[in-house]
């Protein structure tokens, strides 16, 4: 492999998709417009996050850096840590992982069946000033933000959490029924949100599931978000909509999420899969595939 080749790694949590590099022995880090050229799907690799792989000053087994497809860096991802997890326990040949991140510790685990992995999502905040929000609210189980007119907005009253990243959740009867596409970048964006937020539609089936779509923040349209589905679990559950254990059904498959009343930590258990490997011309930005896993491995 030349000097100017990085190594990478495709994979996908239920669709919501990743570029791996790994960067512990060899330090790696792309620019901001090298990350957005890459992730670009009609002229790149295309994908969700960008996730490298760092060591970790707290002594972890890796520190993971997530980039968005847009260049921009974020301090979660939950399908992406499943992923990171997952390949930690192959490399080291154990049942647990513990990755690092800007939002702290997350501990990976074995969930008992090939290429499904657990993660403890840690606790959810609730506060406004830690999701935060640029004003005062008493109760972020429902806010006062709204889309569309005032006496008949399309939206309104989401509730709000942060898993390490801001959320916002508008509860529906269908979430199909609204052009998220068009309303998601004026949400994202929305004054209330310093740090923008992802933005989710949900609708509430029965007591244990939920239907999701999302509009992430720096991506836009996501087939699966992994903290997006553990802060709608944390959400329901708070707002008597469910109870704590929830299936969250997205677009690309279902997320089980968990928050434990012992403790309050989220745990989300869901698939990884590998696509495909792969080299980037660290010059040029051109790639490609080296291997492909055969149909139905990881």
């Amino acid at each position: 492999m030349s000097s100017t080749s990085i190594p990478f790694i495709k994979m996908n949590g239920l669709g919501n998709d990743f570029v791996v590099i790994d960067s512990r022995a060899t330090p790696i880090r792309l620019k901001e417009h090298e990350i957005a050229r890459i992730g670009d799907r009609a002229t790149g690799i295309g994908f969700d996050q960008m996730i490298t792989l760092e060591g970790s000053p707290a002594g972890a087994d890796v520190f993971m850096r997530i980039d968005n497809a847009d260049g921009g860096e974020v301090s979660a991802c939950g399908n992406a840590t499943r992923c990171i997890g997952w390949l930690l326990m192959q490399e080291k040949g154990y049942e647990k992982a513990v990755i690092e991140t800007r939002a702290g510790l997350l501990y990976a685990s074995d969930a008992g069946e090939p290429e499904l992995v657990t993660v403890d999502m840690g606790t959810p905040k609730f506060k406004w000033n830690e999701i935060p929000l640029a004003e005062p609210f008493h109760d972020t189980r429902a806010i006062e933000l709204q889309i569309g007119p005032i006496d008949a907005p399309i939206l309104h009253s989401p509730s709000v959490v942060s898993m390490g990243n801001p959320h916002a959740i508008f509860w529906v009867d269908d979430v199909e029924a609204y052009d998220l596409e068009r309303i998601g970048p004026l949400l994202e964006n929305h004054p209330i949100f310093p740090e923008r937020a992802n933005i989710s539609l949900a609708h509430v089936v029965d007591r244990e599931t939920i239907n999701l779509k999302v509009w992430e923040r720096g991506v836009g349209l996501t087939r699966a978000c992994g903290t997006a589905a553990c802060a709608v679990g944390v959400a329901a559950a708070r707002t008597k909509r469910t109870g704590r254990l929830t299936r969250i059904s997205l677009p690309g498959g279902v997320l089980t999420i968990n928050w434990r009343e012992e403790d309050d930590h989220v745990m989300m258990t869901g698939p990884v899969e590998t696509e495909f490997r792969g080299v980037i011309d660290r010059t040029t930005l051109t790639w490609r595939i080296t291997d492909r896993p055969s149909q139905g491995a990881a």
